[in-house]
């Protein structure tokens, strides 16, 4: 997770990056952490419905970065977040697996030399949460090989952040079918009664999140 935001703020103009995870069940973004030139810190008591935040819903919704500044920052932002004076703009990057947004990054300040924010440079960002997603879909844990294949941790990974059956074919490229296919062996596998039960089998052995 470092890693990811370091690589983001050497692309960037940005001077600082919250990283969130997102649940759709709720709309809920959870922090993680921040890393700034001060260093890095842990922002796990941030906890947000970010229906209340316009700017990041937006994000969330379209899937693609969104920026504001000036009024629209003070519009867009919740009271509750104490920035300094000088901050007066942010960016919201969503990371995207697939159709699905899992989390978001932030920045509200910005290097000496930015300008300002055009469609190619927005279009970086957005490209730069994808990448992220990407990256995050090959990446399992060592005991899904034991009880799941790829392809039934994939799906499940895919039911907990809220794809339907067609939303996983289209993006996998698969039929619904064997969409549905996967996830009655994952449950089989897992022992549980339902979707419901085995994506939280799946999430109380730390498998997904």
């Amino acid at each position: 997770m470092y890693n990811i935001l370091d690589i983001y703020m050497n692309l960037f103009p940005v001077r600082n990056a919250y990283l969130f995870r997102y649940s759709p069940f709720g709309f809920l973004g959870e922090g993680i952490i921040l890393i700034s030139y001060d260093g890095l810190s842990h922002i796990r008591e941030i906890r947000d419905d970010i229906r209340s935040l316009p700017i990041i819903f937006s994000a969330i919704c379209e899937r693609k970065a969104k920026f504001c500044s000036g009024i629209e920052y003070l519009k867009q932002t919740s009271s509750k977040y104490i920035f300094p004076s000088s901050v007066n703009s942010m960016i919201v990057v969503p990371i995207c697996f697939g159709s699905v947004v899992v989390g978001y990054i932030c920045s509200t300040e910005f290097k000496d030399d930015f300008i300002n924010m055009d469609d190619k440079l927005l279009s970086s960002f957005t490209y730069y949460g994808k990448l992220i997603g990407k990256f995050l879909e090959n990446t399992t844990g060592a005991y899904h090989s034991i009880i799941l294949s790829k392809r039934e941790l994939e799906v499940m990974k895919r039911i907990a952040w809220g794809e339907s059956t067609k939303e996983m074919a289209d993006s996998m490229n698969i039929s619904e079918l064997t969409v549905k296919q996967y996830v009655k062996s994952a449950i089989k596998k897992l022992g549980a009664n339902n979707r419901s039960h085995a994506v939280g089998e799946l999430i109380r052995k730390g498998i997904i999140s």
